[in-house]
């Protein structure tokens, strides 16, 4: 699943006309870097949330059949918040553990590595605190992810969960991930692992415009949010 119903305040007024996950980074949108690289790790059958402008998001991605994936959607009136928005896809979901992917972020994580453990009702991907964020959010100790510690990592917006995890929240009502996260964390049933690659938190138009500066050095294939393909 990738988390894509956020509004983007921090983002306007670059938000105000197109949905954050079809911003373009280094020649196409944040969203499609993620498809690709869950489709590269194996991932077939996905499914996004969305609130503001989502039918643009609909309407540009389709059924992802040109990125060789399986499209579904979950739509929301308003944003849900994280727990809220995966309870309300939860039909969508099945009933095996699934992949969580923020839709505003920018990694390099090869998804296919990531795995729950037995006994485990989530995993978290953690990584160096970023500036904008120096305190970070759970400790790591012994592929334990845990609420307090010496040293805080940041939660990286990348999760595998049980649909058990969820399952108390009524569909269609906002609920925060964190408060979930730290009830089980103090089970000792979160896991995760430290990501030291590529991660980048694109949450306003500064970090937007360097990490754009940065990839069209790559001189990728893209694809705008009209969602026309052209060159660089």
């Amino acid at each position: 699943m990738i988390l894509a119903a956020g509004r983007g305040e921090r983002m306007r007024p670059l938000t105000d006309t197109c949905p954050k996950p079809l911003l373009e980074v280094g020649g196409k949108p944040l969203i499609v870097w993620h498809i690709e690289r869950l489709a590269q790790a194996g991932f077939v059958d996905l499914v996004i949330n969305h609130a503001h402008l989502g039918t643009m998001i609909e309407e540009y991605l389709g059924d992802g059949s040109r990125f060789g994936v399986n499209l579904r959607y979950s739509p929301e009136v308003e944003a849900l918040e994280t727990a809220g928005g995966i309870a309300n896809a939860l039909p969508l979901l099945g009933e095996a553990p699934f992949l969580v992917v923020n839709g505003d972020i920018f990694c390099d994580v090869d998804f296919s590595t990531l795995a729950l453990q037995a006994g485990e009702s989530a995993f978290l991907v953690l990584v160096d605190n970023p500036p904008q964020h120096p305190g970070g959010d759970f400790a790591l100790l012994d592929g334990k992810v845990l609420a307090e510690g010496e040293r805080k990592l940041t939660f990286s917006g990348i999760g595998l969960y049980r649909p058990e995890l969820f399952s108390a929240i009524s569909r269609g009502s906002k609920a925060r991930l964190a408060p979930l996260l730290r009830e089980e964390m103090a089970a000792g049933k979160v896991g995760g692992s430290y990501f030291g690659g590529r991660w980048e938190d694109v949450g306003t138009p500064e970090r937007l415009s360097a990490l754009d500066r940065e990839l069209l050095e790559i001189k990728a294939p893209s694809m705008s949010c009209s969602g026309k393909w052209h060159s660089d």
